[in-house]
């Protein structure tokens, strides 16, 4: 299977550039190995208004509902200016399928970045608010795949949004024809993916592409659009996944021998017990696809949602689910 290139919008301080206040640069694994696959679009919105590099530090001041973007060592209030650069930026942008901003960030963090109740000296607040930038990102891309370097080292979260950025990007690419029959092929074969992470939202989605209605195929893309955006923002349960492959067995319940689907069960049975990761099944259920030749799941992005290049099963275990 080929896969289209995400366009990715990501902090320019990971692995991009030594933009850091400090001149540092940040590392992540899941960032590198993105590079030969995605399209990236690398951003400092510090610098962009005109901070330098290094620089002296800026912070949130205020609270979880209104909050200034301010440089104690030089009282100097960027908030304006933020938020002048963030709407030109992101109004200016093609066509996105997801960001990776700079955790903790008070311009791109997306959540939990310290609040402080004034410039002065003073411990930060217990509550968190959201860097400016990611803010007006947040308000402008709503359904979009957005994480932060950290969140990244976690494999469920991480996982999901390789998924997210994949589909989109395909999305994306099979749509721009404007003609039904892309959308029609998208959705046949993103089914067992859509089901695995909303049944009722994917049988909704077949309803609009059968389009009993006889709307115009723009209205019908934008409409399957909006669910599928929506679909893909929640990781797949282990009881959606046993379901899809239970259902995926099902085609070759008159080849496997009573043996092999003894154990198949006891592998969803470890599975769902989390003795071994969700690439155990599909593996076995891939095996079965090319020892029988099955068509219609060989093209099932379920299988292969992201090239596996990408694969990774470190885990740092301390991915936080918003």
């Amino acid at each position: 299977m080929d896969f289209v290139k995400p366009k990715i919008v990501v902090s320019k301080c990971i692995e991009f550039e030594h933009c850091r206040y400090n001149g540092n640069i940040i590392s992540s694994d899941t960032v590198d190995l993105l590079k030969p696959h995605v399209d990236f679009i690398t951003v400092c919105p510090e610098v962009e208004i005109g901070l330098g590099v290094p620089r002296e530090p800026i912070r949130l001041v205020g609270d979880e509902e209104s909050s200034r973007l301010m440089q104690p060592s030089t009282g100097k209030d960027v908030t304006e200016d933020m938020r002048d650069f963030a709407e030109d930026f992101l109004s200016g942008l093609p066509r996105v399928d997801g960001f990776v901003l700079k955790s903790s960030s008070p311009s791109c963090g997306p959540w939990q970045v310290k609040l402080y109740p004034s410039t002065d000296k003073v411990p930060a607040l217990s509550k968190k608010g959201v860097g400016h930038f990611a803010a007006v990102l947040h308000e402008k891309f709503p359904r979009t795949a957005i994480e932060d370097e950290g969140r990244l080292t976690n494999f469920t979260i991480r996982e999901n949004f390789l998924t997210r950025i994949f589909a989109t990007a395909a999305f994306h690419e099979m749509t721009a024809t404007g003609e039904m029959r892309d959308l029609v092929d998208y959705h046949s074969r993103y089914k067992l993916l859509l089901l695995a992470h909303n049944e009722q939202n994917m049988r909704e989605m077949g309803r609009i592409v059968a389009n009993p209605d006889k709307l115009p195929t723009g209205e019908v893309i934008e409409k399957y659009r909006d669910i599928l955006m929506t679909t893909f923002s929640k990781a797949p349960s282990p009881g959606n996944n046993v379901n899809v492959l239970q259902h995926s067995v099902g085609f070759f319940k008159k080849e496997l021998t009573s043996e092999e689907k003894a154990y198949f069960v006891q592998t969803i049975d470890q599975y769902v017990a989390g003795r071994i990761p969700l690439s155990v099944p599909i593996g076995i259920v891939r095996l079965y696809i090319v020892r029988f030749g099955e068509d219609y799941l060989s093209q099932q992005a379920y299988f292969k949602p992201y090239p596996t290049e990408l694969v990774t099963i470190s885990d740092s275990g301390k991915g936080r689910k918003l």
